[in-house]
């Protein structure tokens, strides 16, 4: 893979008129030619950079482009998920969002007609699920690795999903961060929103994205290349 031009993004003025802004994202993979897109969101105190070599480097694809956004300070919000949500943290995940769907809006229209995967590990993953939570312009599919949803069911979560989005979200009984019950609610709510779901819980595994996950994420790429509906049938 190599790294492409830092692009622009789009942002939407209080008209509702798309502006250019300059994006801070990393794109790295087929610049042209492509047959999917990927967005992959990182994780608290991580980078782009360290997404592209804890988990792009072991894929085997080709014809993707990725778009890998960029936290400012490293963190897309303070708080930790499974706390309680305080207007403080409304506020930044909605900044959060914002950036997310940006760029979003940004790969769709560098390549347009694409399927797209969002796909987030930790942090970068709880943000993913609540933007397809949110009601912003969907993703094809959702690969959400040691995810969870961003707050309490007591906060009235969003529960906007997309009946029947492909999503495959993994979790562990080891995780530091992500706790199990936390990882089945936000179970619970794929499957009340329809969402077309697999979920994995590797126990044991530490705060990291195994081979198996990253398997996954090549074969919801491949079928969507493919102009399929991901299986997400890869063995755990």
């Amino acid at each position: 893979m190599v790294q492409g031009p830092r692009g622009r993004t789009a942002r939407r003025s209080g008209s509702g008129r798309v502006q250019l802004m300059a994006s801070s994202a990393l794109h790295l993979g087929a610049s042209c030619g492509a047959r999917a897109v990927c967005v992959l969101v990182h994780g608290r105190g991580q980078s782009p950079e360290e997404m592209q070599s804890h988990i792009l480097s072991r894929l085997d694809v080709a014809d993707i482009a990725f778009c890998l956004p960029r936290a400012e300070e490293g963190s897309w919000y303070a708080a930790r998920a499974v706390d309680s949500l305080t207007e403080s943290t409304k506020a930044a995940l909605q900044v959060a969002l914002d950036h997310l769907e940006r760029e979003v809006t940004r790969a769709r229209t560098s390549y347009p007609g694409l399927p797209l995967v969002l796909a987030g590990f930790s942090q970068g993953a709880c943000l993913s699920l609540e933007y397809v939570f949110s009601g912003r312009p969907a993703p094809e599919a959702l690969v959400a690795f040691t995810g969870c949803r961003v707050g309490q069911p007591a906060d009235g979560l969003p529960q906007a999903l997309p009946a029947n989005l492909p999503v495959y979200l993994t979790g562990s009984d080891a995780d530091p961060w992500i706790p199990v019950t936390a990882f089945a609610e936000a179970v619970l709510d794929l499957g009340r929103g329809q969402a077309r779901a697999r979920s994995d819980l590797f126990p044991g595994r530490g705060h990291e994205v195994s081979d198996a996950e990253v398997t996954m994420l090549q074969s919801v790429l491949a079928d969507l290349a493919s102009g399929k509906t991901p299986g997400m049938a890869a063995p755990r």
